[in-house]
């Protein structure tokens, strides 16, 4: 929903978080069928999102800000930025989600796995924003 909105709401991204919705698709629809390496995409992108946007960017903070300028002035001055905290609870969602079925899994090399998820979803998202950033 976060990337959707954002991308309506900045043409100039809507490429950009077109290619990273294929991630949360790829891991929801993988997880199901219990692939752990998934669940390492999974955990790690929202890990390294959360990470960047609240220690980093500070676009989580400034989301909370706007939001409740928003409900006390009825006004919306930067939508794209009011989306960054609803991805930041998905994410968290999503970090909870991928630990628990990832403790549920049997498999013997589910570390190595899990490990390799995380290495490809991170060389995805590099070249994703390499080729489709704004410039």
């Amino acid at each position: 929903m976060a990337l959707g909105v954002s991308a309506l709401a900045v043409p100039q991204i809507r490429f950009l978080h077109l290619l990273q919705a294929f991630i949360y698709v790829a891991v929801v629809i993988l997880a199901r069928r219990n692939n752990v390496f998934a669940l390492g995409a999974g955990f790690t992108i929202a890990v390294v999102w959360n990470c960047l946007e609240i220690f980093v960017a500070h676009l989580m903070q400034a989301g909370a800000v706007m939001f409740w300028s928003f409900l006390r002035t009825g006004h919306v001055e930067h939508l794209e930025t009011m989306m960054v905290p609803v991805g930041g609870i998905g994410h968290f969602v999503l970090i909870i989600a991928c630990l628990a079925l990832f403790n549920q899994t049997t498999d013997n090399r589910k570390w190595w796995k899990f490990l390799a998820g995380s290495v490809l979803v991170l060389g995805y998202f590099a070249v994703i924003v390499a080729i489709a950033r704004p410039r």
